[in-house]
């Protein structure tokens, strides 16, 4: 399985040294290295434009039409999404490559919504959230955005990017978005008392509900959370939840709270008997290019992910 996992992209390969075989930091830092220069990694960033974005916009492509969101689904090409994946492969932010994004999407990005600059974050939770973990994880200074986003809570603990429109009740979509955002800001900064304490309701708000439940039923709130993917872009699964909570516990030591464990029992039982977990299910729309080889078959970036989390919850 391990040998599976390490004849891959060098943004797989570094993940698997560093979580699952604790090689030493400069055997895996070496292999991120190679994120910037070979790979997925590379091939991203070559398909930048001049100003630094990517198909020409930050949340949407140049010359995207709302049709195409309903006839072929969300693109997922634009500046926002790509910083995203370069972050998740683990692009080292200290890379001239990184630099060089970072001032160029600085300078000639501009937000759909309203043209707000890039880092400044406009006006969705979930695009905010990822755009915080974006910004604190290439060395952004997004304090204002982190601060803005813990002053956004709902009553319930968590976020909805519908808030603005009316909404009262979070959403597992918003809320993971806004955690993973929060916990690289803290990771990059230490985080504030009132950025620590809105991951600790946002957290608080998933495991109330055991990661995929209704509170008011214990049924599961959308069957798709239980559908295992990569990549996720803003949606929500039973899997982005419990690596989330992993990531939180090897930064500040907390122990694993046992509501995780329906999640995680339920994260064991799809294991197939080959060892590997499956891709369940694939985001419609554009992309750059694949990272797997479809829904149905055993996916890396699946494997990975849950063979950290269970190698964290049984140590």
């Amino acid at each position: 399985m391990l040998d599976w996992l390490l004849d891959a992209d060098p943004a797989i390969r570094w993940q698997v040294m560093r979580d699952l075989l604790d090689a030493p930091q400069p055997q895996w830092s070496a292999e991120r290295a190679a994120v910037e220069t070979s790979g997925w990694g590379a091939r991203l960033l070559g398909l930048a434009d001049e100003d630094g974005q990517w198909a020409g916009g930050a949340f949407a492509p140049r010359g995207f039409e709302p049709q195409e969101w309903h006839e072929v689904g969300q693109p997922w090409t634009a500046t926002s999404f790509t910083l995203q994946q370069l972050r998740e492969f683990g692009l080292d932010p200290g890379s001239e490559s990184a630099a060089r994004t970072v001032a160029l999407v600085g300078t000639h990005s501009r937000w759909d919504h309203d043209g707000q600059p890039y880092w400044e974050g406009e006006v969705e939770e979930c695009i905010n959230g990822r755009t915080l973990a974006d910004g604190a994880y290439f060395g952004v200074d997004v304090s204002p955005l982190a601060e803005r986003l813990s002053g956004e809570r709902l009553a319930d603990g968590g976020w909805n990017c519908s808030r603005q429109y009316g909404s009262l009740r979070s959403s597992f979509h918003s809320t993971i978005n806004v955690l993973e955002g929060l916990l690289e800001f803290e990771r990059a900064t230490g985080g504030t008392p009132q950025t620590r304490s809105a991951r600790a309701s946002g957290e608080e708000y998933l495991l109330a509900r055991g990661l995929f439940r209704r509170l008011s039923t214990g049924e599961p709130a959308d069957e798709q959370f239980l559908s295992l993917m990569y990549p996720h872009r803003w949606h929500y699964d039973v899997l982005r939840g419990l690596d989330h909570f992993r990531a939180a516990a090897a930064l500040t030591g907390a122990t694993r709270d046992p509501r995780l464990g329906d999640a995680v029992a339920y994260l064991r039982s799809r294991r197939l008997p080959d060892g590997t977990w499956p891709l369940d299910s694939r985001l419609r729309g554009r992309v750059w290019f694949d990272l797997d080889d479809g829904p149905g078959k055993p996916s890396r970036w699946v494997t990975l992910r849950a063979m950290r989390v269970l190698a964290w919850w049984d140590r």
